[in-house]
């Protein structure tokens, strides 16, 4: 049995567009239901929801059925994170705060075998592999393994252009709510000064043969990644999404 191919990867390859959406409630009846919606992508955030190994793997199996691409956030870049979820059955790892080339070399490093990387090699007892019936995932797992960056940060973004230059990061995510706080203007993304070093650095992003992505909460924020030529784009969270529409709904009924 071959190596699973990974579409999502081969889209941003091929410069096609996109549409993800978070996922926050770290359950997996949530991301299975999510995995009908009918996403190109879906995030399981390890960073700001209560996920751990166990219940990221649980997500990845529920969207096993579904057309949705699985994208892991991990909580940090740290190496021993990096081989677990890859060993649960990830093929696409989204990273926050990368600040630098060396520190986004070394991520690329982490999601590949030696001699080119520090993955260790142990899968054929994991789902990666679904158990060992995946008898050359060692030989071809690095070409489908997907690597996205978080830039979210002025250190991030002084360091863009040489990011960038590293070979093995397959897209680049801007973080316009980290960035907007470390700006000085507290979370406020749609300030014009912010709105303009993300199209900036949309640009660069795009310009280098990568690929851009970014997500956005609200219509207005939404359409002006999407024009800055977003490419990946989640357009909203699961918790938002329900807590917006049973608020509403409760509203509509209760004033009747």
């Amino acid at each position: 049995m071959p190596v699973p191919t990974n579409g999502f990867k081969q889209a941003l390859k091929q410069g096609k567009r996109q549409i993800g959406c978070w996922m926050s409630f770290a359950e997996a009846v949530t991301a299975e239901i999510m995995g009908t919606a009918g996403f190109d992508w879906l995030v399981i955030d390890g960073e700001h929801a209560p996920n751990d190994i166990r219940s990221i793997r649980d997500q990845l199996m529920a969207l096993a059925a579904s057309d949705s691409h699985p994208v892991v956030r991990v909580p940090v870049g740290d190496t021993a994170l990096i081989k677990m979820v890859l060993d649960a059955g990830a093929q696409t790892v989204l990273v926050p705060m990368v600040e630098s080339a060396e520190q986004a070399r070394q991520l690329v490093r982490d999601c590949r075998y030696p001699p080119t990387g520090v993955r260790g090699v142990g899968a054929m007892a994991s789902r990666a592999t679904m158990y060992g019936t995946v008898t050359d995932y060692i030989q071809g797992a690095d070409d489908q393994i997907c690597l996205l960056v978080q830039v979210e940060n002025r250190a991030g973004i002084a360091a863009l252009d040489d990011i960038l230059q590293v070979d093995g990061i397959d897209g680049v995510f801007i973080g316009p709510a980290d960035l907007s706080t470390d700006m000085g203007l507290q979370g406020n993304s749609a300030d014009p000064e912010v709105r303009a070093v993300i199209a900036d650095a949309m640009a660069r992003i795009k310009a280098a043969g990568k690929a851009p992505g970014i997500l956005g909460t609200h219509d207005e924020a939404t359409q002006a990644y999407l024009d800055m030529g977003a490419q990946f784009l989640a357009v909203g969270i699961d918790v938002m999404l329900l807590a917006q529409t049973s608020r509403t709904l409760a509203a509509e009924w209760k004033a009747k």
